[in-house]
């Protein structure tokens, strides 16, 4: 039987993350991956014969500066450039915004004269609170302790630090906050601003990875929670990894094992073990076990508690609200190989809005019939798509004079209905998809010579993704800050000694951050030095 300090279930991101802290600390440290390479759902795979793409996270810009810079990111080989747009949405009419540093007023101005007075009012506001927000990221929120011991001191001053950070806002500023927390992102969109694309600017945010209708209550959190980001220091902005979103998992893989930690893949968990009432090691799925001092999960917390933990070793109460937590994001991922660049309708042929998110959702209303298809149908058959060519800013992913691109397509129910399979509709809805883009640019259907197409269900099979859901649970405010992934538990530790959740289940949430790992980390070493100086 192996033995080690801390055992890491997945090698996603966070798990990384995690394990390089914890080995740069000098603990020993082993991290068990299922799949035959580490990055988790940020990966870069060859689809198709001389094709490589992110295959299921595409698009950065949430990964954290602290956590780049403290991992050595860059020295072990990260590059991210930006965009050169940042967002394109063309619109039936021929109409379109091109968003981006000096583009956005000038684009708004075409198509409003009114939204253009207010939206660098509105972006300010929102860039102001995401200032605040963030420097909750890297910090555990205030949890929700039973009794008067020492945890409960320690949680007393974190909610005073807490307290302490928001008392930067202005008053009016906490109003808003207040707002995004509980309004949705239509209601607050609708009384600001009068046309749809310039709606759907912000609007996608509120839906992307929620399976949820922009007028849905809490949607403009989920808003808020993508203007977290910022790119080589330029805040809100978003870019690419050269070589795909892999090479952000390979990059941690290095810092991690340049501190000492060991990285097993192929290596599933078959169980946590329990000790009286501690989580004392692991069985792979080959029956070998790993004994640890400290457990810490980068899986979905459904899937952690449900599956791998025994049921008889939780709290019964807590068994049950686990099983409650809500995952599927409504999406529908596809990579496609292009034999050539697309052109848009609304503004033909190469240019700068071919590096942007290519944003297909022309108003409001268009996103909120998608879902309430969706909803009834198993998918909405005028889906939301965002385009991203990535061979745009990296010439390494494909062959000259050809490219690649991510559809992010949404949405689409996580189970279909009637007992239907996504087995046996993936194709049919991979080929809507595809047509849909072609309605923007004819010819699009015509280019893809190579697809790869990822459902629900296929997101659950390959990356752990319960429903497809891209953030380990959706960030409604029952599931949010000190409710992450649950009142008693925000702050990394699981109702187990020894378990900790260090995935983006826990805080902050869902996205390539690294922030969950960072944290969790930070506790795991404050429980081991408590117990061993």
């Amino acid at each position: 039987m192996n033995e080690t300090d801390v055992v890491i279930i997945g090698a996603g991101h966070n798990g990384l993350a995690c394990a390089a802290y914890l080995a740069m600390a000098g603990l020993r440290v082993k991290v068990v991956e299922r799949r035959k390479v580490v990055g988790g759902a940020a990966v870069t795979e060859e689809f198709h014969p001389g094709f490589r793409n992110s295959v299921a996270a595409y698009t950065v810009s949430l990964l954290n500066p602290k956590v780049i810079a403290d991992l050595k990111l860059r020295e072990h080989g990260l590059e991210i450039v930006e965009r050169r747009a940042q967002n394109f949405l063309p619109a039936p009419d021929g109409s379109y915004l091109l968003s981006g540093e000096g583009r956005t007023l000038p684009s708004v101005k075409k198509l409003s004269a009114h939204d253009a007075d207010r939206i660098e009012a509105f972006s300010r506001e929102l860039e102001a609170i995401a200032d605040v927000l963030r420097q909750f990221v890297l910090r555990a929120p205030p949890n929700l302790v039973e009794g008067l011991g020492v945890g409960a001191m320690r949680e007393t001053f974190n909610a005073l630090g807490t307290a302490n950070i928001l008392r930067s806002l202005s008053l009016e500023q906490s109003r808003d906050l207040l707002d995004l927390f509980t309004h949705s992102a239509g209601e607050m969109l609708d009384a600001r601003f009068e046309n749809d694309l310039v709606k759907s600017l912000f609007g996608f945010d509120a839906i992307v990875g929620n399976y949820a209708s922009p007028y849905a209550a809490g949607s403009a959190y989920v808003m808020l929670h993508h203007a977290f980001g910022e790119v080589n220091g330029r805040k809100g902005v978003w870019g690419h990894a050269i070589g795909g979103m892999g090479a952000i998992g390979q990059a941690m893989a290095r810092a991690a094992r340049e501190h000492g930690a060991e990285i097993e893949l192929d290596a599933g968990v078959r169980e946590v073990m329990v000790e009286r009432g501690r989580a004392v090691g692991i069985v792979l799925d080959n029956g070998q076990a790993v004994r640890a001092k400290y457990i810490a999960a980068g899986v979905n917390p459904k899937l952690l508690y449900t599956r791998l933990v025994p049921a008889g070793a939780l709290p019964p109460k807590f068994l049950t609200r686990i099983e409650r937590w809500r995952n599927g994001s409504g999406t529908f991922r596809m990579n496609v190989a292009l034999s050539a660049l697309p052109s848009f309708t609304a503004l033909p042929g190469d240019g700068d809005h071919l590096t942007a998110g290519i944003i297909l959702a022309p108003s409001l209303s268009y996103m909120d019939r998608a879902w309430l298809d969706a909803r009834a149908h198993g998918w909405s058959r005028e889906p939301v798509v965002e385009v991203l060519i990535p061979s745009t800013l990296d010439d390494t992913l494909c062959p000259p004079g050809q490219h690649v691109a991510s559809l992010f397509c949404q949405h689409v129910a996580p189970e279909l209905p009637d007992g239907k399979s996504w087995d046996d509709h993936r194709d049919e809805v991979a080929d809507l998809m595809i047509a849909t883009v072609d309605n923007y640019a004819p010819g699009f259907a015509a280019n893809v010579i190579g697809r790869q197409i990822l459902s629900p269900l296929d997101l659950e099979r390959q990356f752990g993704l319960l429903g497809g859901d891209i953030f380990h649970g959706a960030l409604t405010l029952n599931q949010l800050f000190s409710a992450r992934p649950m009142l008693g538990h925000a702050d990394y530790r699981g109702p187990l000694k020894g378990l900790y959740h260090c995935g983006s289940g826990a805080h902050p949430g869902g996205g390539v951050t690294g922030a969950p790992g960072h944290n969790a980390a930070r506790v795991i070493l404050r429980d081991h030095r408590a117990l061993f100086g």
